[in-house]
């Protein structure tokens, strides 16, 4: 498995396929495996690169130093160059999408193109914000996600209507009972509070290049609900598509409607980059 150390860690990342290049950062609690029908699909054409966010999948600890998502943007650009790519079409959802704004404003050079699913880039409500930190603090003084806790947490990311059942819906859980203390300690916590205490950026959003931008949504999100997306793309001037019967993981939720999507915006850019 390919890892880059940066910052002193091991970062894990998955490199599959040729051609122009796609990076797919994910979201909070999850590893880059979520992104496993966008993988198969894209890397037909493209080649794709997924990463593993610190403290998650296989990605080593949260480096001492590392206090927000310009970090993680800063960091994520040190694999490209690692890896040498000079340009990419990044694709971002949740803190993915997050982290992903803070790269495109700092190196605009580095991009084709920006998709940010399932996201948003102003500060978070302060009654969330508290309730997340709430959370955050019972996680790290038990060391564990307990049961209730799971309760809470897991049905954030899935649309209302989702069978609890589903092997989507039960292997999410059982992978996040399953973190070790130290991981939740050194990493999970730290990083939700990062993601959940960021500072706004959608007053900067107009900077970006509205015409190699889309904002996708789940229909459904309940984290990051699509008022949240319509009010990004205004901002940055970029077309809006919803995702049909799609919570926060629109991409696992509606794989076949997001990969479409995707695979059409991919070849719009290869088309006006050629």
């Amino acid at each position: 498995m390919p890892f880059v150390t940066l910052d002193g860690q091991p970062l894990h990342y998955i490199d599959q396929g040729t051609g122009p290049a796609v990076l797919l950062a994910g979201s909070y609690l999850w590893d880059q495996a979520m992104w496993a029908p966008q993988i198969a699909a894209l890397s037909q054409h493209y080649r794709v690169i997924a990463l593993d966010l610190w403290g998650h999948g296989e990605s080593g600890p949260l480096p001492a130093g590392t206090t927000s998502l310009d970090d993680v943007a800063r960091q994520a650009l040190a694999l490209l160059d690692h890896l040498d790519i000079d340009r990419v079409t990044l694709v971002g959802l949740s803190v993915g999408g997050m982290w992903g704004v803070r790269l495109a404003l700092s190196a605009p050079q580095r991009l084709n193109g920006l998709v940010l699913m399932d996201t948003y880039v102003g500060v978070e409500p302060e009654p969330t914000r508290q309730y997340y930190f709430s959370l955050f603090k019972m996680i790290e003084e038990t060391g564990v996600i307990a049961p209730q806790l799971l309760d809470i947490v897991v049905p954030i990311f899935f649309r209302p209507g989702i069978d609890p059942q589903s092997a989507l819906y039960q292997d999410f859980r059982a992978k996040l009972a399953a973190l070790p203390a130290e991981r939740l300690r050194e990493s999970i916590v730290p990083m939700g509070r990062i993601t959940f205490g960021r500072d706004d950026l959608l007053p900067r959003l107009g900077e970006l290049d509205a015409a190699s931008t889309l904002v996708i949504c789940g229909d459904q999100d309940k984290p990051r609900p699509p008022s949240e997306a319509q009010e990004m793309a205004q901002l940055i001037g970029c077309p809006c598509v919803l995702v049909p019967e799609a919570g926060h993981i629109s991409n696992l939720e509606n794989p076949a409607f997001v990969t479409e999507t995707l695979l059409k915006f991919l070849g719009e850019r290869s088309l006006k980059t050629a």
